[in-house]
């Protein structure tokens, strides 16, 4: 009998969800996304639950994304209205967790990245343990920071989202707490006891103040003056310019920084940068409704499935993007992603 991929259990006072797939790195279904909506709609109305805890099986990811291969094989097969049930329904979760009434905590360990983020940066305590990895790296495989990234990467500070949302750049557990992405550090050996504490209805902040610990260092702090002299400018070629200016100055970083983007999907890359100068003015429903209309054509576009085929299935490495080359990028394709759809925009009724 095959393990679930996903359990939702009421255990004391809290709800708890464990993302059940480690051997795909919790990579998010459909069904992972059903149950675990379901399982946030019975608790809301529990008053015996005082709080949700979601965590993840494993010790190298909380989750590493939606099911990447899966959508792939999707659009390959013409399924695209089965695709954007996945992505419609994901959005919906991230939104039901972000208002969420009551607490919700991420006891997040390793890999958090794309649709892990969305279970876990949009809860009101993201705990990360010391091997916490954040990241959104959808511009290497010719995708977009999704799952709400449009309102929470511009609000980081000193334009890191920016830096992030192009460069597909990791964050290290010390990064995430010196930049906001998380909440607390708690050892991962003490999540476990985190958990009992929260279960056995001992106060929230009292739980995480008994087992929190100082945080790791943050290198990318060292770099925060960087990436906003390089990440404010207000084009793709304007920042690639500082960065090469910068190189030329010594700078490993900005060189590291500068070879990333060259190595992504130019579009991609385009639509990133305008999901980041316009997020900051969008509210929550807003952003998600941006990122529906942009995987919607993204869907239906070339270079998803030429980066999940280089990345993720031939592993060559070696994407072969259209248009090739960020200059040949022009404005009014990229506006024509961010357009409303002329039906099937995203709503959250029930």
């Amino acid at each position: 009998m095959s393990e679930p991929e996903i359990i939702c259990a009421k255990v004391g006072s809290c709800g708890i969800v464990t993302l059940n797939r480690p051997k795909a790195l919790n990579a998010l279904t459909l069904n992972m996304v059903r149950e675990m909506a379901g399982a946030l709609d019975r608790w809301e109305n529990d008053a015996r639950v005082s709080c949700v805890i979601v965590k993840g099986v494993g010790d190298k990811a909380f989750c590493a994304g939606g099911d990447i291969r899966i959508l792939y094989d999707l659009g390959k097969a013409g399924r695209h209205a089965e695709q954007l049930c996945f992505w419609r329904e994901e959005y919906r979760l991230n939104r039901r967790i972000k208002l969420y009434p009551k607490p919700y905590l991420a006891l997040a360990s390793g890999i958090v990245m794309g649709g892990g983020a969305g279970l876990s940066l949009h809860g009101s305590h993201v705990i990360a343990g010391e091997n916490f990895t954040f990241a959104m790296p959808e511009t290497g495989i010719g995708f977009f920071p999704d799952v709400g990234a449009t309102f929470f990467l511009p609000r980081l500070p000193s334009h890191a989202g920016v830096y992030l949302a192009l460069t597909g750049a990791r964050m290290t557990c010390g990064d995430a707490l010196a930049f906001g992405v998380a909440r607390a550090h708690v050892p991962s050996a003490r999540h476990a006891a985190l958990a009992q504490r929260l279960t056995g209805g001992e106060a929230i902040e009292t739980a995480i103040a008994a087992e929190r610990a100082l945080p790791p260092a943050s290198s990318l702090s060292q770099q925060s003056q960087s990436i906003e002299r390089c990440f404010s400018a207000a084009t793709l070629s304007a920042i690639l310019a500082k960065l090469d200016d910068a190189s030329q100055s010594g700078s490993d970083f900005a060189r590291s920084a500068a070879g990333a983007i060259r190595s992504k999907s130019p579009s991609s890359l385009a639509i990133a940068l305008r999901q980041m100068q316009i997020g900051a003015k969008l509210d929550f429903d807003e952003a998600l409704r941006t990122e529906f209309r942009i995987v919607s054509r993204i869907a239906r576009g070339h270079d998803f499935y030429e980066g999940v085929r280089a990345v993720i299935i031939d592993k060559d490495n070696r994407p072969r993007w259209n248009p090739t080359s960020m200059e040949s990028v022009e404005s009014v394709m990229i506006d024509s992603y961010f357009a409303p759809l002329l039906e099937g925009e995203l709503d959250f009724r029930a």
